[in-house]
């Protein structure tokens, strides 16, 4: 008989469709996934791949606001038909994709009145600045007690989620993975086809690449002065790359415009397939966030085969970047350590391969399959059906 688990999670985001997949695969597991929304078009504009989802699912009719201007906080997002889809579905557990929407609070109350194991899946980190504090944290911590057990990402949320007070008994360690076989595929080929793909595309022949939304709290500001930091002769050789769309766009285009010699390229926001070109071709990724939960991005560079600079705020960077191995982690917001790390990628191009390479293999590990496994052992499967 399956074991029929409900997964709550707030969007069709598409790098969490191949997790689902693996998930749904796994022997005797009924997955049903109800999604708050399909997407959300004030932060991404990521297409909803509709045909890539093999798992059971519905979409609950929502309504959003966000305050103008915001890009990590002031949202609301109610829904209707959360109590009913549990009635219909009838699950044997739950797992939430958080705490932070009503529908997840519905869902709790309807496993204790039901009596189900519930899981909560939580990315948090206690150096992310979105962690909850004085009385959104003491209700999060209610919620907490009150769930069966926990998905984590990484050490960082790990470690996180026993702060408060969770025996690590309870706390299932789900990877956190994109499709890396897919992103290795594109990468390849758009270095076969290097040429063509460099013109359509407009980039340099040497570059640093960032990616993702362009706000302050992605540390972008600190990615452009640790750049004019570096020499003029560096920078004659070596251009920096800013993938995405933002808020702060416009006026990080602003300050570029005033850095000579230097070339700054801002393509605008790429889907994902799309991005594996702008990795295939870069030097190094730079992830220089000021806060962050985990960084998917560096998932989907290290499947390109690319090194990593990260600040150790970044949730994911515990796990993945590996310093002198497959890049280098600096204090959020030092711009000074920050053009060193550059510099150091700038001046020795076998380096950046030979990091590459170590995050190609690295990166092997954090496989779609293995975070199913992961959060199925937290959903309270039974270990004759999760094996």
């Amino acid at each position: 008989m399956s074991f029929r688990v409900a997964l709550l999670s707030e969007i069709i985001a598409p790098y969490r469709i191949p997790v689902f997949n693996a998930l749904a695969r796994q022997r005797d597991i009924d997955l049903h996934v109800i999604f708050l929304a399909e997407t959300d078009p004030t932060q991404r504009q990521w297409l909803v791949y509709k045909d890539e989802i093999k798992f059971s699912y519905q979409v609950l009719p929502s309504w959003r606001w966000r305050r103008n201007g915001s890009d990590t906080s002031g949202s609301i997002l109610l829904n209707r038909g959360m109590s009913s889809a549990l009635d219909r579905f009838r699950p044997d557990s739950i797992l939430c994709g958080g705490y932070n929407h009503f529908a997840f609070w519905q869902a709790l109350a309807w496993a204790k009145l039901h009596t189900i194991h519930f899981a909560a899946w939580i990315e948090s980190t206690s150096r992310d600045r979105r962690t909850s504090s004085g009385a959104a944290h003491s209700v999060k911590r209610w919620f907490v007690r009150h769930c069966d057990s926990f998905a984590v990402p990484g050490q960082s949320s790990f470690e996180y989620v026993r702060s408060m007070g969770v025996p690590p008994q309870q706390i299932h360690t789900a990877p956190n993975a994109v499709d890396v076989e897919r992103f290795a595929t594109l990468a390849l080929s758009a270095r076969q086809n290097e040429r063509n793909v460099r013109t359509e595309l407009t980039l340099p022949p040497r570059y640093f690449l960032y990616t993702g939304r362009i706000i302050p709290g992605k540390g972008v500001f600190h990615l452009l002065a640790a750049y004019s930091q570096l020499s003029a002769e560096l920078r004659s050789q070596v251009g920096l790359v800013f993938v995405g769309e933002g808020s702060a766009k416009a006026e990080l285009m602003k300050q570029a415009a005033n850095i000579a010699p230097g070339t700054l390229v801002f393509p605008g926001f790429a889907q994902r397939d799309q991005l594996a070109s702008f990795y295939a071709l870069a030097e190094v990724l730079v992830f220089p966030t000021l806060s962050d939960p985990w960084g998917l991005v560096v998932n989907e560079a290290m499947a390109c085969g690319l090194p990593i600079i990260a600040t150790d705020v970044a949730g994911c960077t515990t796990d993945l970047v590996k310093p002198g191995e497959n890049g280098y982690v600096i204090p959020a917001g030092d711009v000074s350590k920050l053009a060193v790390a550059m510099q150091t990628f700038a001046c020795d191009q076998q380096l950046s391969s030979r990091m590459g390479e170590s995050s190609a293999r690295l990166i092997e590990h954090f496989s779609p399959e293995l975070c199913a496994e992961g959060l199925a052992l937290a959903s309270g499967v039974p270990s004759r059906v999760s094996r």
